[in-house]
């Protein structure tokens, strides 16, 4: 089979289409034909060795973070998932960038069933990222002024939708590019930054910052009431006195993925895919997120 692997941490040369021996299920695992993987900004991170303090990666190493896709074999002690079924997941040991993968039978859930099999490899990762961030860290209720500053990525996108389903108001930060698919998933507001200051487009304080971008976050944090919360996923935020503020990494977490599966088939949350790519031009896709030419979700099938 097919497998996108690097065999050192680094530059994006260091990516490789090659061929390999399919794998088969040890115990608790199960065979996974891929329907599509998702990139996510920290799969440069894994590539370049910059997330070593959290895993040492096997070398070489399969890249792809999260799965979609059919169970065609169980390994020793696996009832379910079984084969046929329609999984999706996050795989903590990567190998998704693959026509097939093995994965641990725990990771997986029960894939959508309203939308194509290959769009829900989008959901476990900023799916559940932005699940924890507005349900678990920001904790949003209704009538509640809620900004998300990067509503234009794969983050961004979930947040906007989940903060609106919580009952918010939403402000949204997205360049033209985005703005009409932020405007889709719900955002009331939203902000150009690449034309508007962020202070001077807000008539009045947000209660909740989320913060999605790899930028300082201190002009948006000064918009947030005292006795607010700002929630970063990129780093941690000097808040303002009396905002209390907090930066997390989404842990893998099934549960939250089931139901974030649940709202995607009850038609409450879109999944939104910007472009969709063969798993052959991963190295070119690395390319243009570290170039800046990405937005949204990206996702690569085989």
């Amino acid at each position: 089979m097919r497998a996108i692997r690097i065999h050192r941490y680094g530059g994006a040369p260091n990516i490789r289409v090659e061929d390999i021996p399919r794998p088969s299920p040890g115990a608790g695992e199960v065979l996974v034909e891929v329907a599509a993987t998702s990139f996510n900004p920290s799969d440069i991170g894994w590539r370049r060795g910059l997330m070593r303090p959290l895993m040492e990666l096997d070398l070489p190493w399969t890249l792809g973070g999260e799965v979609s896709g059919t169970v065609v074999a169980a390994g020793e002690g696996v009832s379910a998932p079984a084969p046929g079924d329609r999984v999706v997941g996050r795989v903590d040991r990567g190998g998704a960038a693959a026509e097939y993968m093995t994965a641990r039978a725990r990771e997986l859930v029960a894939a959508p069933t309203t939308i194509p099999l290959a769009h829900a490899a989008a959901l476990p990762i900023a799916g559940v990222t932005a699940w924890q961030a507005v349900r678990e860290h920001a904790r949003v209720e209704p009538g509640q002024r809620v900004l998300v500053n990067g509503a234009g990525g794969g983050v961004g996108g979930f947040a906007v939708q989940l903060a609106k389903h919580a009952g918010a108001f939403v402000i949204a930060t997205a360049s033209p590019r985005s703005a009409d698919v932020v405007r889709r998933q719900g955002a009331d507001q939203i902000v150009d930054y690449t034309a508007t200051p962020l202070a001077a487009a807000l008539d009045e304080p947000v209660d909740v910052l989320l913060h999605l971008v790899a930028a300082p976050a201190e002009e948006a944090a000064a918009l947030v009431r005292p006795g607010g919360v700002v929630v970063s996923v990129t780093g941690p935020v000097a808040a303002p006195a009396g905002v209390r503020a907090g930066y997390f990494v989404a842990r893998n977490d099934t549960a939250d993925l089931a139901a974030l599966v649940a709202l995607v088939d009850a038609g409450t949350v879109r999944v939104d895919i910007a472009d969709t790519r063969p798993l052959t031009e991963l190295r070119q896709v690395h390319y243009d997120a570290e170039a800046g030419l990405l937005h949204g979700k990206t996702i690569l099938v085989p």
